[in-house]
């Protein structure tokens, strides 16, 4: 089946973007036309779109997997004996597979399909954690962390009476390693850290911190929503306890997201929501749950979300995630050399190792102001705290412009960001 493509309304203007692959082979001109709101023009300009940390734009594979999904097999999964819930259900199971391999897990039961690493952190904090913490116990984080993986923890800490500790970072934006040495101790439980932080693009040594929280007999999670586009991921190398990914920031649809757990915990942890399909039996004076991963996953699921999540793993494996981090790679480098060229511009984060986010502030301009004159260049950046509150008080800003870049950006796109922004220094110059 094939949706009818979206097209632009009318021609916009700016540059044609790159139409042949730079040093990572992406064949960039075909790959563009993957994406159909890339076609449709912003302010009757060409769509720059430079805010990929916050949600990526989806493929046309995705789309129609989306709409395949109602067009052709719409039912329920799991409880249905007629042909469409059967299909459904197979297409939705074939999801979890191929996400146990993407992620490098060993069973499928260790895949739980949820709205994304918000509902993971959440889930692995009361199921896991609320049983497992008491007083003097402590959790472990970075000062790098989105909201959604500080919050889940206090609320834990403050249900269980645990202490949150927080490993510090440097001027780089890097996890100070001695500190998260010191802050181990046979009383911390679990640590929870990054793999790439949102705000700075700082890629942490996820293997060394995960050995020293073992070592230290704390289990590990680890949120990997910035960190699933962009490289490679083997929880099985790791040896984490627990990774999440979010659908929406890996090319596929938003409300789905995956939960690794190691199998002996996810069987040792109570469900997280009663409801339907998570149970095997239900009486008035007991319940027998389910059997994994379906004991999480209570309730009718997000089962057009779960196939287009497989189309956007799919895509990424075609494209091949060495050669999308090599693409980045390049565009980073480009892109810190074109900004570090603006007077009156400062940096925010810039980690040894990074993934292809651009943080910034400008002298004499709000970033919302920057955020709103790029908008009339048909530029799309964040602007603000980032859900990372703590990381923008080390830097002693309230707010950064946040450049973040995706498999379908180019040298163009940052050029014109470069441009953009001589504006913004003509205005608050």
């Amino acid at each position: 089946m094939s949706t009818t493509p979206i097209t632009p309304e009318s021609t916009p203007q700016g540059r044609t973007p790159a139409t042949t692959g730079d040093r990572s082979g992406l064949p960039m001109e075909a790959l563009r036309r993957e994406f159909p709101i890339l076609r449709v023009p912003v302010r009757g300009r060409r769509l720059v779109y430079l805010d990929n940390a916050a949600t990526t734009q989806k493929p046309q594979s995705v789309i129609e997997a989306v709409a395949r999904y109602y067009f052709r097999q719409n039912a329920n999964i799991h409880r249905g004996v007629h042909y469409l819930s059967m299909e459904a259900t197979q297409a939705y199971e074939e999801v979890r597979e191929k996400t146990r391999r993407f992620l490098g897990a060993r069973d499928t039961r260790e895949i739980v399909f949820l709205r994304g690493t918000t509902e993971a952190v959440n889930l692995v904090a009361q199921s896991y954690g609320r049983p497992l913490l008491g007083p003097g116990d402590e959790i472990l984080i970075t000062h790098l962390e989105h909201h959604s993986n500080i919050v889940p923890w206090q609320m834990v800490c403050r249900q269980t009476g645990a202490i949150l500790r927080v490993a510090p970072i440097d001027d780089r934006g890097e996890v100070v390693l001695e500190e998260w040495k010191q802050l181990l101790s046979p009383r911390t439980r679990i640590a929870a850290f990054a793999h790439v932080s949102n705000a700075l693009g700082t890629i942490n040594p996820i293997r060394e911190m995960t050995a020293l929280a073992r070592a230290a007999g704390a289990a590990v999670f680890i949120d990997g929503a910035q960190a699933a586009a962009h490289t490679p991921i083997r929880v099985d190398e790791i040896d984490c306890d627990f990774y999440c990914v979010s659908g929406h920031k890996m090319y596929g649809p938003t409300g789905i997201g995956a939960l690794y757990g190691r199998l002996e915990l996810l069987e040792s942890m109570p469900p997280y929501q009663g409801g339907g399909d998570m149970i095997a039996s239900v009486t008035f004076e007991e319940t027998v749950y389910n059997e994994l991963p379906h004991k999480f996953e209570a309730g009718t699921p997000n089962i057009a979300g779960t196939i287009g999540l497989g189309k956007a793993i799919d895509f990424l494996q075609e494209h091949g995630l060495e050669r999308i981090a090599a693409h980045e790679d390049a565009l980073l480098d480009y892109g810190t050399n074109r900004l570090r060229e603006i007077e009156g511009l400062r940096l925010v984060g810039t980690a040894r190792h990074k993934a292809a986010i651009l943080g910034f502030t400008v002298d004499g301009a709000h970033p919302h102001d920057v955020g709103t004159i790029l908008d009339q260049e048909g530029i799309a950046v964040r602007a603000g705290h980032h859900c990372a509150q703590p990381a923008m008080e080390r830097f002693g800003v309230a707010a950064t412009v946040r450049a973040s870049l995706g498999i379908y950006n180019d040298k163009d796109d940052i050029d014109d960001l470069i441009a953009g922004l001589h504006k913004v220094r003509e205005l608050f110059g």
